[in-house]
Protein backbone atom coordinates (compact mmCIF):
# COMPACT_ATOMS: atom_id res chain seq x y z
CA UNK A 1 0.00 0.00 0.00
CA UNK A 2 1.06 3.47 -0.93
CA UNK A 3 0.45 6.04 1.94
CA UNK A 4 0.95 10.07 1.44
CA UNK A 5 0.80 12.47 4.29
CA UNK A 6 -0.19 15.86 3.10
CA UNK A 7 1.24 18.20 6.13
CA UNK A 8 4.49 17.74 7.76
CA UNK A 9 3.23 19.33 11.71
CA UNK A 10 3.94 17.34 14.28
CA UNK A 11 0.98 15.20 14.16
CA UNK A 12 1.30 14.33 10.66
CA UNK A 13 5.03 14.23 10.57
CA UNK A 14 4.46 11.46 13.73
CA UNK A 15 2.36 9.38 11.90
CA UNK A 16 3.91 9.54 8.95
CA UNK A 17 7.12 8.26 10.54
CA UNK A 18 5.23 5.84 12.62
CA UNK A 19 4.14 4.04 9.14
CA UNK A 20 7.16 4.06 7.04
CA UNK A 21 8.55 1.97 10.71
CA UNK A 22 6.16 -0.27 10.08
CA UNK A 23 7.47 -0.97 6.68
CA UNK A 24 4.03 0.81 4.32
CA UNK A 25 5.70 3.06 2.04
CA UNK A 26 4.97 6.43 3.22
CA UNK A 27 5.24 10.05 1.71
CA UNK A 28 4.86 12.74 3.25
CA UNK A 29 4.43 16.88 1.94
CA UNK A 30 6.08 19.39 3.36
CA UNK A 31 5.07 23.15 2.07
CA UNK A 32 8.86 24.61 2.85
CA UNK A 33 11.59 23.45 1.02
CA UNK A 34 14.09 23.58 3.99
CA UNK A 35 12.06 21.05 5.94
CA UNK A 36 11.78 18.67 2.70
CA UNK A 37 15.44 18.63 2.85
CA UNK A 38 16.05 18.50 7.02
CA UNK A 39 13.14 15.35 6.81
CA UNK A 40 15.11 13.06 4.11
CA UNK A 41 18.24 14.20 4.83
CA UNK A 42 18.97 14.74 8.99
CA UNK A 43 15.74 12.62 8.99
CA UNK A 44 14.64 15.09 11.71
CA UNK A 45 11.49 17.11 11.65
CA UNK A 46 13.73 20.50 13.16
CA UNK A 47 10.83 22.36 12.81
CA UNK A 48 7.64 20.91 14.33
CA UNK A 49 9.58 17.67 15.76
CA UNK A 50 12.98 18.36 16.95
CA UNK A 51 15.43 15.89 18.79
CA UNK A 52 13.07 13.38 17.62
CA UNK A 53 14.61 10.66 15.03
CA UNK A 54 12.31 9.37 11.66
CA UNK A 55 12.11 6.96 10.26
CA UNK A 56 14.66 5.91 7.71
CA UNK A 57 11.70 4.74 5.18
CA UNK A 58 9.97 8.08 5.20
CA UNK A 59 10.42 10.25 2.04
CA UNK A 60 9.45 14.14 2.00
CA UNK A 61 8.64 16.05 -1.15
CA UNK A 62 7.64 19.44 -2.20
CA UNK A 63 5.46 18.44 -5.26
CA UNK A 64 2.19 17.86 -4.13
CA UNK A 65 1.68 15.97 -7.46
CA UNK A 66 4.38 13.71 -6.56
CA UNK A 67 3.26 13.06 -2.98
CA UNK A 68 -0.22 11.53 -4.18
CA UNK A 69 0.32 10.06 -7.36
CA UNK A 70 -0.69 6.26 -6.94
CA UNK A 71 -1.23 6.64 -2.99
CA UNK A 72 -4.57 4.21 -1.83
CA UNK A 73 -4.87 6.19 1.75
CA UNK A 74 -4.21 9.96 1.93
CA UNK A 75 -3.65 11.10 5.52
CA UNK A 76 -4.34 14.46 5.84
CA UNK A 77 -3.05 16.83 8.53
CA UNK A 78 -3.57 20.37 7.82
CA UNK A 79 -4.63 23.00 10.43
CA UNK A 80 -8.45 23.42 9.95
CA UNK A 81 -8.06 27.42 8.66
CA UNK A 82 -5.80 26.03 5.72
CA UNK A 83 -7.88 22.75 4.70
CA UNK A 84 -9.60 24.12 2.09
CA UNK A 85 -7.56 25.79 0.20
CA UNK A 86 -4.98 22.87 0.38
CA UNK A 87 -7.87 20.63 -0.60
CA UNK A 88 -8.72 22.74 -4.05
CA UNK A 89 -4.83 22.46 -4.58
CA UNK A 90 -4.59 18.46 -4.39
CA UNK A 91 -8.07 17.73 -5.51
CA UNK A 92 -7.11 16.93 -9.49
CA UNK A 93 -4.22 14.82 -7.73
CA UNK A 94 -6.32 12.77 -5.59
CA UNK A 95 -9.43 11.34 -7.48
CA UNK A 96 -12.19 10.06 -5.75
CA UNK A 97 -11.38 6.47 -5.48
CA UNK A 98 -8.07 6.62 -2.29
CA UNK A 99 -9.19 6.08 1.54
CA UNK A 100 -8.94 9.53 2.96
CA UNK A 101 -7.62 10.09 6.79
CA UNK A 102 -8.23 13.08 8.48
CA UNK A 103 -5.99 14.38 11.31
CA UNK A 104 -7.50 17.86 11.03
CA UNK A 105 -9.33 19.18 14.22
CA UNK A 106 -11.91 22.32 14.19
CA UNK A 107 -14.39 23.94 12.47
CA UNK A 108 -14.76 25.66 9.61
CA UNK A 109 -15.72 29.88 10.64
CA UNK A 110 -18.32 30.36 7.69
CA UNK A 111 -19.79 26.89 7.14
CA UNK A 112 -19.63 25.49 10.37
CA UNK A 113 -18.31 22.32 8.18
CA UNK A 114 -15.98 19.59 10.04
CA UNK A 115 -12.74 18.43 8.26
CA UNK A 116 -14.48 15.34 6.80
CA UNK A 117 -17.30 17.76 5.70
CA UNK A 118 -14.47 19.75 3.82
CA UNK A 119 -13.26 16.95 2.26
CA UNK A 120 -16.05 14.99 1.11
CA UNK A 121 -17.18 18.44 -0.54
CA UNK A 122 -14.37 19.76 -2.31
CA UNK A 123 -12.68 16.20 -3.38
CA UNK A 124 -15.61 13.75 -3.68
CA UNK A 125 -14.12 10.91 -2.01
CA UNK A 126 -16.68 8.66 -0.09
CA UNK A 127 -14.19 6.67 1.73
CA UNK A 128 -13.21 9.42 4.68
CA UNK A 129 -12.19 8.75 8.35
CA UNK A 130 -11.37 10.87 11.17
CA UNK A 131 -8.70 9.91 13.85
CA UNK A 132 -8.91 11.83 17.59
CA UNK A 133 -7.76 10.57 20.91
CA UNK A 134 -5.31 11.61 23.85
CA UNK A 135 -2.24 11.45 21.37
CA UNK A 136 0.49 14.12 21.57
CA UNK A 137 2.62 14.44 18.92
CA UNK A 138 5.62 13.95 20.94
CA UNK A 139 5.18 11.25 23.22
CA UNK A 140 3.55 9.20 20.79
CA UNK A 141 7.16 9.95 18.40
CA UNK A 142 9.09 8.65 21.36
CA UNK A 143 7.48 5.60 21.57
CA UNK A 144 5.41 5.95 24.70
CA UNK A 145 2.13 3.93 24.43
CA UNK A 146 -1.24 5.76 23.44
CA UNK A 147 -4.45 5.02 22.11
CA UNK A 148 -6.56 6.81 19.39
CA UNK A 149 -10.34 6.33 17.64
CA UNK A 150 -10.89 6.31 13.85
CA UNK A 151 -14.53 6.52 13.28
CA UNK A 152 -16.15 6.44 9.51
CA UNK A 153 -20.14 6.40 8.69
CA UNK A 154 -18.50 3.16 6.67
CA UNK A 155 -17.22 0.92 9.71
CA UNK A 156 -15.24 -1.55 7.53
CA UNK A 157 -12.89 2.25 6.15
CA UNK A 158 -12.46 2.57 10.22
CA UNK A 159 -11.56 -1.25 10.55
CA UNK A 160 -9.03 -0.98 7.59
CA UNK A 161 -7.62 2.07 8.88
CA UNK A 162 -7.29 0.43 12.05
CA UNK A 163 -5.34 -2.28 10.95
CA UNK A 164 -2.98 0.03 9.03
CA UNK A 165 -2.33 2.08 12.11
CA UNK A 166 -2.04 -0.25 15.10
CA UNK A 167 0.99 -0.84 16.41
CA UNK A 168 2.77 -2.28 19.76
CA UNK A 169 2.63 1.08 21.38
CA UNK A 170 -0.48 2.72 19.26
CA UNK A 171 -3.84 0.85 19.90
CA UNK A 172 -6.69 2.35 17.76
CA UNK A 173 -10.44 1.65 18.37
CA UNK A 174 -13.44 2.05 15.56
CA UNK A 175 -16.47 4.02 15.70
CA UNK A 176 -18.79 4.72 13.53
CA UNK A 177 -19.43 8.32 15.24
CA UNK A 178 -17.65 10.77 12.58
CA UNK A 179 -19.75 13.64 14.08
CA UNK A 180 -18.61 12.69 17.93
CA UNK A 181 -14.86 11.82 17.61
CA UNK A 182 -14.27 15.39 15.55
CA UNK A 183 -16.62 17.46 17.41
CA UNK A 184 -14.74 16.02 20.78
CA UNK A 185 -11.15 16.83 18.67
CA UNK A 186 -11.71 20.04 17.94
CA UNK A 187 -13.22 21.88 21.35
CA UNK A 188 -11.19 20.09 23.84
CA UNK A 189 -8.79 22.85 22.42
CA UNK A 190 -11.43 25.26 23.58
CA UNK A 191 -11.21 24.07 26.89
CA UNK A 192 -7.66 23.80 26.50
CA UNK A 193 -7.25 27.79 26.05
CA UNK A 194 -9.42 27.88 29.47
CA UNK A 195 -7.10 25.60 31.32
CA UNK A 196 -4.36 27.08 30.46
CA UNK A 197 -5.54 30.39 31.73
CA UNK A 198 -6.65 28.64 34.99
CA UNK A 199 -3.32 27.54 35.72
CA UNK A 200 -1.48 30.73 34.81
CA UNK A 201 -3.33 32.25 36.90
CA UNK A 202 -3.16 29.63 39.76
CA UNK A 203 -6.63 28.85 40.44
CA UNK A 204 -5.98 25.56 41.59
CA UNK A 205 -7.10 21.85 40.93
CA UNK A 206 -10.74 22.30 41.89
CA UNK A 207 -11.20 25.31 39.93
CA UNK A 208 -9.36 23.28 36.81
CA UNK A 209 -11.25 20.00 37.70
CA UNK A 210 -14.52 21.91 37.35
CA UNK A 211 -13.78 23.16 34.30
CA UNK A 212 -12.70 20.24 32.34
CA UNK A 213 -16.28 18.23 33.71
CA UNK A 214 -18.14 21.52 32.73
CA UNK A 215 -15.96 21.91 29.35
CA UNK A 216 -17.02 18.33 28.62
CA UNK A 217 -20.79 19.08 28.95
CA UNK A 218 -21.06 21.82 26.52
CA UNK A 219 -18.87 19.51 24.06
CA UNK A 220 -21.47 16.55 24.74
CA UNK A 221 -24.70 19.47 24.27
CA UNK A 222 -22.98 20.76 20.85
CA UNK A 223 -22.05 17.56 20.14
CA UNK A 224 -25.35 15.94 20.37
CA UNK A 225 -27.31 18.44 18.80
CA UNK A 226 -25.38 18.22 15.63
CA UNK A 227 -26.05 14.16 15.66
CA UNK A 228 -23.48 12.74 17.61
CA UNK A 229 -23.58 10.12 19.89
CA UNK A 230 -23.57 11.14 23.98
CA UNK A 231 -21.42 8.23 24.47
CA UNK A 232 -18.91 9.26 22.43
CA UNK A 233 -17.74 12.13 24.41
CA UNK A 234 -16.96 9.52 27.47
CA UNK A 235 -14.64 7.60 25.48
CA UNK A 236 -10.92 8.50 23.99
CA UNK A 237 -11.59 11.22 21.72
CA UNK A 238 -13.66 12.83 24.64
CA UNK A 239 -12.84 13.20 27.97
CA UNK A 240 -9.47 11.09 27.07
CA UNK A 241 -8.34 14.10 24.77
CA UNK A 242 -10.11 16.68 26.43
CA UNK A 243 -7.89 15.77 30.17
CA UNK A 244 -4.47 15.54 28.28
CA UNK A 245 -5.22 18.48 26.53
CA UNK A 246 -5.95 20.37 29.60
CA UNK A 247 -3.16 18.90 32.22
CA UNK A 248 0.03 18.76 29.46
CA UNK A 249 2.79 21.48 29.43
CA UNK A 250 3.01 20.00 25.50
CA UNK A 251 -0.31 21.32 24.54
CA UNK A 252 -0.30 24.08 22.38
CA UNK A 253 -3.75 25.45 23.38
CA UNK A 254 -2.80 25.06 27.06
CA UNK A 255 0.23 27.48 26.08
CA UNK A 256 -1.60 29.95 24.69
CA UNK A 257 -3.76 29.93 27.48
CA UNK A 258 -1.00 30.48 30.15
CA UNK A 259 0.48 33.23 27.96
CA UNK A 260 -2.75 35.01 28.47
CA UNK A 261 -2.74 34.63 31.87
CA UNK A 262 0.45 36.24 31.98
CA UNK A 263 -0.80 39.58 30.51
CA UNK A 264 0.27 38.64 26.51
CA UNK A 265 -1.96 39.41 23.55
CA UNK A 266 -3.48 36.59 21.63
CA UNK A 267 -1.56 37.79 18.36
CA UNK A 268 1.92 38.52 19.77
CA UNK A 269 1.77 34.79 21.28
CA UNK A 270 0.69 33.36 18.19
CA UNK A 271 3.62 35.38 16.24
CA UNK A 272 5.88 33.24 18.23
CA UNK A 273 4.37 29.96 17.43
CA UNK A 274 5.51 27.92 14.89
CA UNK A 275 2.63 25.51 14.92
CA UNK A 276 -1.05 26.49 15.21
CA UNK A 277 -3.13 26.32 18.14
CA UNK A 278 -6.09 25.05 16.78
CA UNK A 279 -8.52 26.30 19.74
CA UNK A 280 -8.25 30.25 19.12
CA UNK A 281 -10.00 29.53 15.44
CA UNK A 282 -12.24 26.71 16.84
CA UNK A 283 -13.28 29.04 19.94
CA UNK A 284 -14.75 31.56 17.61
CA UNK A 285 -16.38 29.38 15.32
CA UNK A 286 -17.71 27.18 18.05
CA UNK A 287 -19.35 30.14 19.76
CA UNK A 288 -21.41 31.37 16.31
CA UNK A 289 -22.54 27.64 15.86
CA UNK A 290 -23.54 27.40 19.38
CA UNK A 291 -25.42 30.96 18.31
CA UNK A 292 -26.88 29.05 15.72
CA UNK A 293 -28.26 26.45 16.86
CA UNK A 294 -29.36 27.32 20.25
CA UNK A 295 -26.86 25.38 22.58
CA UNK A 296 -25.88 26.68 25.88
CA UNK A 297 -21.90 27.31 25.93
CA UNK A 298 -21.18 29.66 28.99
CA UNK A 299 -17.25 28.62 29.05
CA UNK A 300 -16.88 28.56 25.27
CA UNK A 301 -18.48 32.10 25.11
CA UNK A 302 -15.70 33.31 27.68
CA UNK A 303 -12.97 32.12 25.84
CA UNK A 304 -14.09 33.74 22.88
CA UNK A 305 -14.58 37.20 24.45
CA UNK A 306 -11.38 36.64 26.17
CA UNK A 307 -9.38 35.76 22.45
CA UNK A 308 -11.83 38.04 20.32
CA UNK A 309 -12.49 41.43 22.58
CA UNK A 310 -9.69 41.38 24.73
CA UNK A 311 -11.85 40.48 28.01
CA UNK A 312 -10.17 40.61 31.08
CA UNK A 313 -9.92 36.77 32.17
CA UNK A 314 -11.04 37.43 35.62
CA UNK A 315 -13.54 38.98 34.40
CA UNK A 316 -14.41 35.82 32.78
CA UNK A 317 -13.97 33.81 35.50
CA UNK A 318 -16.54 36.06 37.47
CA UNK A 319 -18.94 36.14 35.02
CA UNK A 320 -19.07 32.36 35.05
CA UNK A 321 -18.96 31.58 38.60
CA UNK A 322 -22.07 33.60 38.83
CA UNK A 323 -24.15 32.69 36.76
CA UNK A 324 -27.67 31.71 38.08
CA UNK A 325 -27.66 28.38 39.42
CA UNK A 326 -28.95 25.39 37.45
CA UNK A 327 -29.25 21.82 37.80
CA UNK A 328 -25.81 19.74 37.31
CA UNK A 329 -27.79 17.58 34.51
CA UNK A 330 -28.84 20.06 32.59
Amino acid sequence: MKISVLGAGAWGTTIASHLAEKGLETTIWALEEKLVLNINGARENNLYLPGIRLSNRLKAVKDMEKALNGAELIIIAIPSKFLRDTLSQSKKHIGTKPVILSLTKGIERTTFKRPSEMISEVTGAEKIAALSGPNLSLEIARGLPAASVVASKDLSTASKIQEILAGATFRVYTSEDIIGVEIGGAMKNVIALAAGICDGMNLGQNAKSALIVRGLAEITRLGTALGARAETFSGLSGIGDLITTCESPLSRNHTVGREIARGKKVNDILKNMSAVPEGVETALSAYDLSKKLGVEMPITSEVRAVLAEGKDPKQAISVLMTRPPKNESR
